[in-house]
């Protein structure tokens, strides 16, 4: 269920999260944090491979979470002040954009009663408004500037290359990797010509607007002042 899918995304995530920031510092098996780190950094490239030849707009979210929190996992091994706070930064970014765009993924499903991106192209001509939404939360998504989740990455990314020099080629390699499958994912979704079955697609409603609203403001004001978090 879409709610089930919002839930997991926002909190139980980022508990997940907090669990590991919680007990890594009791760790007495430091040498395991070396191949664990590369595991993760392994995970984020392959993740976001994945992404790109998904055709299930569900599972390609679903995927896309699990890349960007393999950078908050080896944020936590390292422990260290900069690479905690870049964590907790990203959880929160991403506990936002994430859930909107399972969000925006279940109000394309109820208009199409379908999940493959082929058959959701043109929703721009059905929903222009909407697409607002499926831009803001796909730029974020990707960490564009100067958004709170670049901000999160930036720190990471910072704290794994002093940890370790060779950990910038892999982690750009999925900074790039995302970059490409989120544009690729709203290019497919909102250009080009309606299919047939989606001609007759009902407008957007009150109600979804203001669930876009809940997740695009507070991703707005962190931005302005990624302070709060703190």
């Amino acid at each position: 269920p879409i709610a089930g899918s919002m839930m997991l995304a926002a909190v139980l995530l980022k508990l997940g999260g907090y669990g590991i920031i919680r007990m890594t510092p009791t760790n007495t098996l430091t040498p395991l944090i070396y191949p664990t780190i590369a595991m993760t950094m392994w995970g984020i490239i392959m993740t976001g491979l994945t992404c790109l030849r998904k055709t299930d707009l569900k599972a390609l979210i679903a995927y896309s979470s699990v890349g960007h929190m393999g950078l908050v996992i080896s944020a936590t091994l390292i422990q260290t002040p900069w690479s905690t706070s870049g964590a907790m930064i990203l959880m929160v970014a991403h506990g936002l954009t994430s859930s909107m765009l399972f969000c925006l993924a279940n109000m394309l499903y109820e208009r199409t009663n379908t999940r493959m991106l082929i058959t959701m192209r043109g929703m721009q001509k059905a929903m222009p408004l909407m697409t607002t939404y499926w831009l803001i939360a796909n730029l974020t998504n990707l960490a564009l500037p100067p958004t709170i989740n670049l901000i999160g990455e930036i720190q990471i990314m910072t704290t794994l290359f002093n940890w370790s020099p060779l950990t910038i080629m892999m982690s750009t390699m999925g900074t790039v990797i995302t970059a490409i499958y989120s544009l690729q994912m709203f290019m497919t979704s909102q250009q080009g010509h309606l299919t047939k079955d989606s001609k007759e697609v009902y407008p957007t409603q009150t109600r979804e607007l203001l669930i876009m609203i809940l997740h695009a403001l507070p991703i707005l004001l962190l931005t302005l002042n990624s302070e709060l978090i703190h």
